[in-house]
C-alpha cells in the first residue's frame, strides 16, 4: 500500500525559556499545584532557543513526565477532576476534547495504563504564533493493556503542547504535532467522539455512541466470524478481538484504497500491534491485532469478510516472517471454508475463476508487487495454493507450516511441504481444487 508521505517540513525551533527566567514545573496533585514540589529548569539569557543542557532537558522530562503519570492514575482510578487538572481553561475545545477522551478511556478497562514522553519537538511556527516562545510540543506514548483482549502491554503515540505558566507546566494543545507521529496507529477509537462498546463473547466492537444498534449487530457478525476460524484454524486462540466500526475515516487508518493506477477498495483491515512500536515501527514482539472496518462499508459487514480478518487476528502473534502469499491466502482459505460450512452456499464461482483466469499467469508465488498491481489475481492465487497445501498436508499439518513460516520465512518451505517454490507452484497449477 501506498501511504503518503509524513510531514516534517516546517518545524521551527521554539525556546523554553525567556531571558535570565527560572521556569518552575509542579507536579500536579488533583486541581491545583503543590507548592512542595518544584523543578526548576534555569537558562542563562544567552542561551539560544532549542538548545538546553542536557541536565534542563532532563528536568523538564521528568517533570512532564509527572504529571502524564497523574494522568494515567485518574483514568485508572476514575478521577476526571485530575486529568482535567492540567488543561488550559482557557482552551474551550481542547478542555472539551479532553473530557471526552477520559470519558472513552473509561469505557475501554485498562488493566494497566501508562503516559509517559519520548521525543521531543521544539513546535511549529502555528504554535509560537499562538503560545509564544516558550511552548514544548513533545510526543507522548501511552503504553496500555485492555482487560480481556491483550495478553501484555503495547503502545501507541500521541502528541502533546505544554507551555509554562504560573510556576507550572500547562497542556494546551493535543493536536498540533499529529503528522509527526505514527501515521495509522496515533488515532485510536478513544480519540473521536464518544464511544459505545459492545461485548459478545470476548468480542469488543466499538461504534460511535449514536450507533449502539449497529454494534450489536457487528458483535453478532463478528462472534460467528470466531467460531468460523476456530474451526479451521488448527492452533489454539481465545478469539479475543477489538473490532472498531466507526464513521470516521482517520480511525488507525487513513488510506482505504491499495494498489497502483485507481487501486481497489479497502473493507476492513487487521492491524498488528507489537511491544513497543514508535513512529509504526514496529519493535519487539507482535501481541494482536485490532479489526479496523471501512467507516464507507461499516454497515454492510457480512461474515466471510471478517473471517478474512479474523484469520490474521488469530495468526498475528506467531511472528512476521510469512510471505504475502501465504498471509493472504491462508486468510481467504479460512474465509472460503467458512463460507462453504453452510450447505446453502458455495465458492464455486470464485474457484471457476481463479481457474479460468489466473492459474495460467501463476509464474512464481505471489509476492507484494504482485499484489500491488493485479490484487484480484493476488488472493486468488494465494488461496488457490493455501487450497492445495491444505488437501496435501490437512489442516493440521498446514497450520504448522504457517507457523514456520512466520518465525522463519519461505526457507522453510521445502524442509516441510517437500517441494520447492517453483515445484509448488507447478503442483498448485495442476491442482483441480
Amino acid at each position: 500500500m501506498n501511504h503518503p508521505k509524513r510531514l516534517f517540513a516546517g518545524v521551527a525551533a521554539l525556546a523554553l525559556v525567556a531571558s535570565g527566567a527560572v521556569v518552575a514545573v509542579r507536579a500536579w496533585h488533583g486541581d491545583a499545584a503543590s507548592g512542595t514540589t518544584v523543578l526548576a529548569v534555569r537558562a542563562s539569557p544567552s542561551t539560544p532557543p532549542g538548545q538546553l543542557t542536557a541536565s534542563q532537558k532532563a528536568a523538564r522530562k521528568k517533570a512532564l513526565d509527572v504529571i502524564l503519570a497523574r494522568r494515567s492514575a485518574a483514568v485508572l482510578k476514575g478521577d476526571l477532576k485530575a486529568f482535567l487538572a492540567p488543561v488550559d481553561p482557557k482552551q474551550t475545545e481542547l478542555v472539551a476534547r479532553q473530557r471526552t477522551l477520559f470519558t472513552n478511556l473509561r469505557k475501554f478497562g485498562f488493566s494497566t495504563l501508562r503516559y509517559f514522553t519520548a521525543d521531543g519537538f521544539d513546535g511549529a511556527p502555528a504554535l509560537v504564533e499562538k503560545f509564544g516562545t516558550r511552548a514544548f510540543s513533545t510526543r507522548v506514548m501511552m503504553r496500555y493493556q485492555i482487560a480481556g483482549l491483550d495478553p501484555r502491554a503495547v503502545q501507541t503515540d500521541l502528541g502533546y503542547t505544554f507551555v509554562p505558566r504560573a510556576g507550572a507546566w500547562v497542556l494546551v494543545d493535543d493536536t498540533a504535532i499529529d503528522e509527526l507521529l505514527t501515521e495509522a496507529g496515533h488515532r485510536q477509537p478513544w480519540d473521536f467522539d464518544e464511544v459505545q462498546l459492545v461485548r459478545r463473547g470476548k468480542v469488543v466492537v466499538v461504534v460511535d455512541k449514536r450507533e449502539a444498534s449497529l454494534g450489536t449487530k457487528v458483535a453478532k457478525v463478528a462472534d460467528n466470524a470466531v467460531t468460523s476460524v476456530r474451526k479451521h484454524w488448527k492452533r489454539p486462540w481465545n478469539g479475543a478481538v477489538l473490532v472498531v466500526a466507526m464513521p470516521l475515516p482517520g480511525v488507525m487508518s487513513t488510506l482505504w484504497t491499495a494498489g497502483s493506477g485507481g487501486g481497489w477498495t479497502i473493507a476492513a483491515k487487521a492491524v498488528t500491534l507489537f511491544e513497543g512500536e514508535q513512529l509504526g515501527k514496529p519493535i519487539g514482539r507482535p501481541i494482536g491485532s485490532r479489526i479496523v472496518v471501512n467507516p464507507a462499508l461499516r454497515k454492510k459487514l457480512d461474515k466471510d469478510l471478517l473471517v478474512h480478518e479474523m484469520t490474521h487476528v488469530a495468526t498475528s502473534t506467531l511472528g512476521v516472517n510469512a510471505p504475502i502469499w501465504a498471509v493472504e491466502g491462508l486468510a481467504e482459505y479460512v474465509r472460503c471454508r467458512s463460507i462453504e460450512d453452510d450447505p446453502h452456499w458455495s465458492v464455486d464461482p470464485y474457484r471457476k475463476r481463479v481457474r479460468a483466469k489466473y492459474l495460467s499467469k501463476l509464474t512464481a508465488l505471489p509476492n507484494e508487487k504482485v499484489f500491488a498491481d493485479d490484487a484480484d489475481r493476488a488472493y486468488g492465487t494465494s488461496w488457490w495454493i493455501v487450497e492445495y497445501l491444505a488437501d496435501k498436508l490437512g489442516e493440521k499439518k498446514l497450520a504448522t507450516l504457517y507457523v514456520d513460516l512466520s518465525q522463519h520465512g519461505e526457507a522453510v518451505l521445502t524442509k516441510d511441504t517437500g517441494l520447492t517454490a517453483a515445484q509448488l507452484v507447478a503442483a498448485a497449477k495442476k491442482f483441480k481444487g
